[in-house]
């Protein structure tokens, strides 16, 4: 099974500093997953720039950790907010997110025994 995250972008800007990589992995987990909270609340609301805030916020993560999928989902969130399109195209885009988001959570958890 593939995993849903890489930390080959980690460990190269951390100089394999494992205490930098706990830091990045720890900010994921416990972060991330309140900040889709954030971005559920604004897609459903139809408050454009709550959710793209925190789609902003999360991008870099998701690219660090080599999430690339959640990544380019992101970017649609992220360009669905400023076009502040219709809800039913993005619901999709954002529980794939959420989905990968939850899976990488699971397996770093477990991996890293957080």
């Amino acid at each position: 099974m593939a995993l849903n995250y890489n930390l080959a972008k980690v460990y190269a800007l951390s100089d394999n500093d494992p205490e930098f990589v706990n830091q990045i992995i720890s900010l994921f987990v416990t972060e991330v997953p309140l900040d889709l909270t954030q971005i559920k609340l604004g897609i459903k609301t139809k408050d454009h720039k709550l959710a793209y805030s925190y789609a902003h916020k999360i991008k870099p993560t998701l690219d660090l950790l080599g999430m690339d999928q959640a990544f380019e989902e992101i970017l649609q969130i992220e360009a669905w907010t400023k076009a502040e399109g219709k809800r039913k195209e993005i619901n999709a885009t954002f529980d794939s997110v959420e989905s990968q988001i939850e899976k990488a959570v699971k397996e770093i958890t477990k991996d890293f025994e957080l």
